[in-house]
């Protein structure tokens, strides 16, 4: 494992997934230690390794908050393809936090917007964990989407559903809007630590680290933040 810096955004290299997840999970401890209190979460496959490790570790959480990132529109929090599910099986099964908080994909656009920025406003957060798209899309802010936004109805684009249609029976399943966190959100929390692994992900980890800072590359904004960690390993990091 190496590290290197660019603009304020540190870079760590690992090995593989689930190197990158004891990387990511020594971060969360380091934050818990400096009392860290709301953590911003994430769903989808890159931060699998990190939840086994929170699980598997003593870390406590039971006076703790999370806040997710997004969640599929039309799907109930009780659909096995939610995020809510996905969020109680690989961590808050095991690991509980004092309050969690998804969007509801069921409720009204106008209402959850509201309702979420809310939360966001009354838990800032401290620790946001994120993954990228290969478009470099985060959350599911894709191309395009302002930086200013806040929490947002979105739609998927379609290679965004087809790179989530392998959870589901068949393409047709998967939802075509979501609600997300917006980019302004995001950046918000103090601290954010991005992962990405595999070589499908190289060129968007370069645009975001070493491109212009646009609207069309959701994840260049990150080079705005002052504390940003990325963890990729050496396939996602090999434009750099």
């Amino acid at each position: 494992m190496h590290s290197t810096n660019s603009s304020d955004i540190r870079i760590e290299v690992v090995k593989n997934k689930k190197e990158g997840g004891k990387v990511a999970y020594r971060l969360i401890k380091e934050a818990l230690e400096e009392d860290a209190e709301v953590f911003g979460l994430a769903t989808g496959s890159t931060p699998e390794t990190l939840y086994k490790e929170l699980r598997e570790s003593d870390l406590d959480f039971s006076d703790k908050i999370a806040v997710n990132l997004d969640e599929y529109i039309g799907l109930a929090s009780d659909h096995p393809q939610s995020y809510h599910s996905f969020m109680q099986e690989h961590l808050f099964d095991s690991k509980p936090f004092k309050a969690t908080y998804i969007p509801d994909g069921t409720a009204k656009e106008e209402v959850e917007v509201e309702r979420y920025d809310k939360i966001l406003e009354e838990h800032p957060i401290d620790v946001q964990i994120l993954g990228i798209g290969t478009n470099a899309h985060i959350g599911f802010n894709e191309p395009g989407t302002p930086f200013g936004t806040k929490t947002h109805k979105v739609k998927l684009t379609e290679d965004t559903i087809q790179a989530n249609k392998r959870n589901f029976d068949s393409e047709d399943e998967v939802p075509g809007h979501a609600y997300s966190m917006g980019i302004a959100s995001i950046m918000a929390a103090k601290k954010i630590i991005l992962m990405a692994y595999g070589e499908n992900k190289a060129e968007a980890i370069d645009k975001a680290v070493n491109g212009p800072v646009t609207e069309d590359v959701p994840a260049s904004i990150l080079q705005n933040h002052p504390d940003v960690v990325i963890v990729v390993d050496e396939e996602a990091a090999s434009r750099l």
